[in-house]
């Protein structure tokens, strides 16, 4: 366990619970401002915590302890639930009246866990994030907030530590789930899309450099073409490309979509069609690939 950073002595603990590749980046970028306690199931990622100034521990409830905000990432509802409420859950370590931020994409899952945490006079800020790793530790990530005000006011401090883009769209939890979803359609769907295209540059002979450089500067541009347009190409690569978000996470969030939706009675044809290549992907064995490698689902080698 790392001794804490004196000049934070007197400031709000806040606890990252989760060090993977979202969590230990957002502990890092936190502990410049806060005094931080993180706590992860593997000890690699809590040494690599203690490395930046994180004040570690061997249990989430020990982490939690006196803490004001408690910053949860998660991947699933199913572990924000294990994680507040299971066996060695922390809800019951929390401090009254204290603030668990939420920055996971889980639906609706958060909405029955906000529930439950009101019960014990602990508010839920609803703040799913997108921006990734890179972004997460320079502070440049886009947050989504659905919140009741007095404890968005509170938490406010540490989400503007991390967000470029804090985009306020409720003041409710779910409300931030409900937004994150249709990001995430759009999202999920460009990654589909710009793959689908460069397969059939591929197949016609196109140079893929080429092409990808004079669709960014059209038309047809978009961030996501943009951003995962290189890394698609890298996909045939020995390595493939660097795994800056995983596949199976757009399998994960493609079924949030398309349960959204079914709920809502709003058809969605193209994100269940992306839907099914993600499944494909992962499938094949492509779950822990960086998502450019869906391309290889439409495409298993390149041709030209």
């Amino acid at each position: 366990m790392q001794t804490p950073i004196d000049s934070h002595a007197n400031q709000v603990i806040v606890t990252v619970l989760g060090l993977g590749a979202m969590g230990l980046p957002i502990a890092t970028r936190l502990v410049r401002q806060f005094r931080v306690h993180g706590f992860d199931l593997h000890e690699d990622r809590r040494l690599l915590a203690a490395a930046v100034g994180v004040e570690t521990f061997d249990s989430a409830a020990a982490a939690v302890s006196g803490a004001g905000i408690v910053l949860v990432a998660v991947r699933t509802g199913e572990q924000l639930n294990d994680v507040l409420f299971g066996a060695t859950g922390v809800a019951e370590a929390l401090s009254s009246g204290s603030v668990v931020i939420l920055t996971s994409t889980v639906g609706s899952d958060a909405i029955p866990a906000a529930e439950r945490l009101a019960d014990l006079n602990v508010a839920l800020v609803d703040a799913p994030l997108s921006g990734g790793p890179l972004r997460a530790s320079a502070g440049d990530l886009l947050i989504i907030v659905g919140a009741e005000p007095r404890a968005l006011e509170r938490a406010r401090p540490v989400l503007e530590c991390l967000a470029s883009t804090l985009t306020i769209v409720g003041d409710k939890p779910g409300d931030g789930q409900a937004l994150k979803t249709v990001n995430q359609l759009l999202c999920g769907v460009h990654i589909a899309a710009a793959a689908e295209a460069l397969a059939l540059a591929d197949a016609l002979g196109l140079d893929l450099a080429r092409t990808l450089e004079a669709l960014e500067a059209g038309a047809a541009g978009s961030f996501m073409l943009s951003n995962r347009g290189p890394r698609i190409l890298q996909a045939y690569d020995e390595d493939g490309a660097q795994v800056l978000s995983r596949l199976d996470i757009f399998v994960k969030d493609m079924g949030i979509v398309g349960r959204a939706a079914r709920a809502a009675g709003s058809p969605s044809p193209l994100a269940a069609a992306a839907e099914q290549l993600y499944l494909l992907g992962q499938a094949q064995g492509l779950g822990a690939a960086d998502d450019s490698a869906i391309i290889k689902v439409l495409a298993p080698s390149k041709r030209s």
